[in-house]
């Protein structure tokens, strides 16, 4: 059965899809509604020869709360996502690559430091602020082989900055509240 809409309701259909668009369009330029105790200043992708490249520079705001448990010596987990697509007008973007990293920051009660590990490398700090340096500020972070990319194609990258709440102890995972939150995400375009 084939539904039409009446002639009566036409130009208030088309009013709404006007103003559905134009919502959908304006909301590709403004900043996500999220952005808890994360502040980024600066979130730049680059085309490079050898790769696609990003850097970005962040101001981490951490509540009482979780200095309060890095202070009793709870490890935190924070992680950056950065997921690379590209735009097609017929289907769904295309994923192109999916990248993470994933800082863990401790307090040393013993020697009163605090020590960031990256992977299987890792830094003491004798400041909170010190050692939250190297996770709000990368550069350089190579995220595709240039090969991957076609020269005329558009491309855009999705970047997430969070605290990982799933990496907690599981005690300390059953009431979480609002001073547990804290991320950002940004879309940023390939130039």
């Amino acid at each position: 059965m084939r539904r039409t809409i009446a002639p009566a309701l036409l130009p208030r259909f088309l009013t709404r899809l006007v103003l559905w668009a134009a919502l959908i369009v304006g909301l590709g330029g403004m900043p996500p509604a999220r952005a808890q105790g994360v502040d980024l200043t600066s979130l730049e992708v680059t085309r490079t020869e050898g790769a696609l490249t990003l850097e970005y520079a962040a101001r981490l705001t951490l509540s009482h709360a979780i200095e309060d448990a890095l202070q009793r010596g709870v490890p935190m987990y924070f992680t950056a996502h950065v997921t690379v697509l590209r735009s097609r007008w017929y289907w769904r973007d295309e994923r192109i690559a999916r990248i993470a990293r994933t800082w863990r920051l401790s307090y040393q009660p013993l020697t009163a430091t605090w020590r960031v590990s990256l992977g299987g490398l890792a830094q003491s700090f004798p400041t909170l602020a010190e050692a939250l340096a190297p996770m709000s500020r990368v550069a350089g972070w190579r995220l595709v082989e240039a090969e991957k990319l076609e020269p005329a194609e558009r491309y855009y990258v999705e970047f997430s900055f969070q605290l990982d709440n799933s990496q907690l102890p599981r005690p300390m995972q059953l009431d979480l509240g609002q001073d547990w939150k804290l991320g950002i995400e940004r879309s940023a375009r390939v130039e």
